[in-house]
């Protein structure tokens, strides 16, 4: 397409001269290109795909079964997708330049990323779950105690009860420690900064690496041998939180550096103080992305069972108790289970995994539902109390605007000489009162 200069010769529709104008001439314009949606795939790009996996498959099967003594499924799936690979490139170089070339090989292998991790996911579920499904399918797993069971017991005898019960109150004592302390160090970082900040953002990047056992450890010298002098519940929550407190920092941090300046700014010219903008502006803003932190930490401490070993002591026993004695918990009735040589404890080992599994996609799901909404979302309820605020507001505004204003009585100015020596009198009503002279 050429673009010529007319500033001569263009003419407007009055056939009068308008330099400067620009015009396209007719005759240099192509046909429109096909519009194409976003996200639509065309016939070509499916025969891409579909011609290379069957290139693939049929490469990694004369390999694997003809060619070569290679065998293996997991070597003939990695023979496959690199076979796979070389083929989608070559046959969108046909009709495509480099850069789409480029462009769909990575679009493939981020789909099969996603696709391997999916996968995993789904097997390590499905295997633990049909693993336990024989402790599982009796109720007395959920209801009782491992306290009059034994490795040689049938599966209708003893449960998990008590191992629920502590997982769940050491859980929430973390939980109660972690997301105040963490979600306020995190402030801090943001809206505070300085020297000090600096510090403590290196110091909760290095505990991100801690490995649970040292945390154990340090509990268990700090907290078991100098104060309580005996395991708990509480000891290992307190174990957990510094596991889970350098995930919620560092998560919380890096959101709450998401939410723009500008709603900042806006507030601070409203008149609004630092810490009613934090609670106002700040954190409903990034409400979700904090609620994901929240999570990751869960995440990171319900699983540990390093620290809570050292710390909580092994039961068979139901204790409620977080400050008096041992109480065991998921993580650690698993390891316990998986150690005894007996095919009913493995089982039930696997059926306390599906449990824990089940527990954390619960409090992932209570998660999102608490903090899934995004920023300027409103509930029913929240918008039903803005618009009643809303309505306050008003009758407080047309209460003011209808308060008859009390008149002012005319008084007369005292006598004043003019410039001629006789005087005048001024009869004159008072100027408004000023702020200082307004009665409250």
């Amino acid at each position: 397409m050429t673009l010529i200069d007319d500033s001569a010769t263009s003419l407007d529709p009055d056939d009068h001269p308008r330099p400067g104008r620009t015009v396209i001439p007719a005759e240099a314009t192509g046909p429109a290109p096909a519009r194409r949606r976003p996200g639509t795939v065309s016939l070509e790009e499916r025969f891409d795909v579909v011609g290379a996996l069957l290139a693939g498959g049929a490469v990694a099967t004369l390999l694997f079964g003809w060619l070569t003594p290679l065998s293996g499924a997991i070597g003939w799936a990695v023979v496959a997708f690199l076979v796979f690979l070389v083929s989608y490139a070559v046959l969108v170089a046909l009709r495509a330049d480099r850069l789409a070339v480029i462009d769909r090989v990575v679009t493939v292998l981020l789909y099969s990323a996603g696709f391997i991790v999916i996968c995993a996911l789904v097997f390590v579920v499905l295997y633990t779950v049909l693993r336990g499904i024989p402790a599982l399918s009796h109720g007395a797993f959920f209801v009782e105690t491992m306290r009059l069971a034994g490795p040689l017991d049938p599966l209708e005898v003893g449960g998990i009860a008590h191992a629920i019960v502590g997982t769940l109150i050491q859980i929430s004592i973390a939980l109660v420690i972690t997301v105040p302390l963490g979600i306020t160090t995190a402030v801090f970082l943001n809206e505070i900064g300085g020297r000090f900040a600096r510090f403590v953002r290196t110091v909760s990047d290095a505990m991100t690496a801690l490995p649970s056992i040292v945390a154990g450890l340090f509990v268990y010298a700090a907290l078991i041998t100098l104060v309580t002098h005996e395991r708990s519940g509480f000891a290992a929550s307190v174990a957990i939180t510094v596991m889970m407190l350098p995930i919620v920092i560092r998560s919380a941090d890096v959101v709450l550096r998401l939410v723009p300046h500008q709603l900042r700014e806006a507030s601070y010219a409203l008149g609004s103080s630092r810490w009613r903008t934090v609670w106002r502006v700040v954190l409903p803003t990034s409400r979700s992305g904090l609620a994901t932190a929240i999570i990751l930490g869960t995440a990171r401490g319900i699983g540990e069972t390093s620290p809570v070993l050292l710390t909580s002591g092994v039961t068979a026993e139901m204790n409620t108790n977080p400050f008096s004695g041992p109480m065991i918990s998921l993580p650690l009735q698993v390891f316990t289970f998986v150690q005894s040589p007996e095919p009913n404890m493995v089982a039930r080992g696997f059926g306390t995994a599906a449990v824990l599994i089940v527990l954390v996609l619960s409090l992932f799901v209570i998660a999102r539902l608490i903090g899934g909404r995004g920023a300027g979302v409103l509930s029913d309820g929240q918008r039903r109390r803005a618009a009643r605020r809303s309505r306050e507001d008003l009758m407080r505004i047309v209460r003011r605007a209808t308060v008859p204003v009390p008149a002012v009585p005319v008084h007369a100015v005292p006598s004043v000489p003019d410039s001629d020596g006789a005087a005048t009198t001024e009869d004159t009503a008072p100027t408004a009162p000023t702020r200082s002279q307004e009665t409250p």
